[in-house]
């Protein structure tokens, strides 16, 4: 009988018949949690596939990036086949994520309550317990257009027209067809951990684990401000008839993007002047203490607000966090032994309060620079002053965090929580991530200010990203208001500077299948020329340009 030699993710080489399926060699694979895939020589395959030849493969589960999205669209499909068995005349549209997890709104003239989505739930249970295959459809596109026109779905119908790939992978759950732009498990079995918050009105939060927690779902936090934010950019987009993607496009080849983009940026800067109003009605406010995760546009934002309290007579005095890390070589380190710039004790807090309290006693004062070039505070001999208007803009990680300054009285404090919510979808049934979109915007501006490469950036990700779960969300919830940073029209620009980087990492790169993702991702997007882009835009802050070079 004829053998391949299989080498696991643990290096150990197995003999196995020729012919056998990856899924049946998983099952000598064991791992907290359901295998979603496997990487045959770096390159994602179906478990179904017969293994042919001698191979070293990677089994991959709902920690793996790869793995959470995948999880993420079975969990979506699930949950459409449940509530089509539970009501054919409702459907649901997946609107935006959520921290923990995704909105998803059912559309129908049926108002659920909690019986139903229990109902929903025992659904759900019974199609997982049913082990169901989902089933990959390699059909023409041509095939999936008229699929999609007829059952009133135009705009996926648009979206296969406009990728132009030569193949279409639907994929078949019981008699359901979809596409979730993303590889599938091989079953619904692997769906183990998840769970329904009903928050009435037809609005479901869908919680699942995220990348880094180890396969766990973490206890549901409310975050009002977030789904009132993506409200209102749906809103305007809705009042525009331009809800997905394809509307856009058709912005691009009509020649009408530059009145969309000048729109974009008036609705940003008329939502910074409403914050700098309500600051102006709050007469004790001194300190503005502004948050985001990574690449959310903190500079920009700060410097436009700056400017916007200065015309109305105050005098800024703009603080970033960052200048205040203590010397690289005495960082903490994470449990991994890496240096952690996210952690609150990086910053030497105590030097920032010291000068804060000579800068309120009327001292002048030198503000640090940190030098990221040589990890060090260096002092260039600006000196700083208030006087009786001066606000403070305080920028960074950890502004949210009261433990920051504890001194000063929250009523002095006016929060800010920054993020990208960028509200126009790709179809009903997939949105932008917002980690996606930050993503994106941060292996730009890594590469033009840094020089890094598509690999150091992404591998960096996770440990920004772990930093912002434990630094930044628990305070979400603290915030006076939220100002969203995305730019609706923005992803078509940045398809102008990612795509050549994402299409340099080699086949043997261990993130290839994730830029091979992003580059699929931004197929649905037409090319918008960064010309086109404000000098003064908060795009400009990743891409370059005046005044950001």
């Amino acid at each position: 009988m004829d053998t391949v030699k299989v080498i696991f993710n643990d290096q150990i080489e197995h003999v196995y018949p020729k012919g056998i399926t990856y899924y049946e060699i998983s099952k000598d694979y064991h791992t907290d949690n359901p295998v979603l895939g496997v990487k045959k020589n770096n390159q994602v395959v179906a478990l179904s596939e017969k293994v042919k030849e001698d191979c070293t493969i990677e089994f991959f589960d709902v920690d793996d990036l790869i793995g959470n999205k995948m999880y993420k669209s079975a969990l979506k499909f699930i949950f459409e086949v449940a509530l089509y068995n539970f009501n054919k005349n409702l459907e649901v549209s997946f609107e935006h994520s959520v921290p923990k997890g995704m909105l998803g709104e059912v559309k129908g003239d049926y108002i659920l309550n909690e019986n139903d989505i229990d109902q929903i739930k025992s659904e759900m249970a019974k199609i997982i317990a049913a082990d169901l295959p989902f089933e990959r459809l390699n059909v023409r596109p041509e095939e999936a257009i008229k699929y999609y026109n007829k059952i009133g779905q135009t705009e996926k119908a648009e979206n296969i027209q406009n990728i132009n790939d030569r193949a279409i992978s639907l994929y078949k759950l019981a008699d359901h067809l979809n596409y979730f732009y993303s590889l599938m498990p091989y079953s619904t079995k692997v769906i183990t951990t998840y769970d329904l918050i009903y928050l009435g009105d037809n609005q479901i939060i869908f919680l699942f684990p995220k990348v880094g927690d180890k396969g766990k779902i973490l206890e549901y936090v409310k975050h009002p401000n977030i789904l009132l934010s993506f409200a209102k950019g749906k809103a305007w987009l809705k009042s525009l008839r331009m809800p997905y993607v394809t509307d856009l496009n058709k912005t691009v080849a009509n020649g009408t993007i530059k009145d969309f983009i000048r729109s974009s940026e008036l609705i940003f800067s008329l939502n910074i002047a409403r914050v700098a109003e309500a600051i102006c009605a709050k007469e004790e406010i001194k300190f503005i203490m502004i948050a985001g995760p990574s690449s959310s546009g903190k500079t920009t934002t700060t410097g436009r607000l700056s400017a916007y309290l200065s015309a109305l007579g105050y005098n800024p005095i703009n603080i970033s966090l960052d200048d205040y890390y203590i010397d690289r070589a005495d960082l903490p380190k994470n449990e991994e032994g890496i240096q952690d710039f996210e952690a609150l004790s990086a910053v030497d807090v105590a030097g920032f309060n010291r000068d804060i309290t000579k800068l309120l006693n009327q001292e002048e004062v030198i503000l640090p620079t940190y030098n990221f070039i040589t990890g060090k505070r260096e002092y260039n001999g600006h000196k700083t002053k208030i006087h009786d208007n001066t606000i403070f803009l305080i920028e960074g990680l950890h502004a949210l965090n009261n433990e920051l300054m504890p001194m000063v009285d929250k009523k002095y404090k006016y929060k800010i929580y920054l993020s990208p919510f960028i509200p126009i979808n790709i179809d009903r049934h997939n949105y932008i991530s917002t980690l996606d979109l930050r993503l994106l915007r941060r292996i730009v501006r890594d590469n033009r200010t840094r020089g890094y490469n598509v690999t150091e950036t992404i591998d960096s990700w996770q440990r920004v990203r772990n930093g912002e779960e434990k630094y930044i969300f628990p305070f979400v919830n603290e915030a006076d208001t939220i100002i969203n940073t995305a730019l609706a029209y923005e992803v078509g620009v940045l398809k102008v500077f990612v795509e050549p980087l994402l299409l340099a990492v080699s086949i043997d790169n261990k993130y290839y299948e994730e830029a091979r993702r992003l580059i699929n991702f931004l197929k649905q997007f037409y090319t918008i020329p960064g010309e086109y882009v404000n000098d003064d835009s908060i795009l400009r802050e990743f891409i370059g340009g005046k005044n950001n070079d």
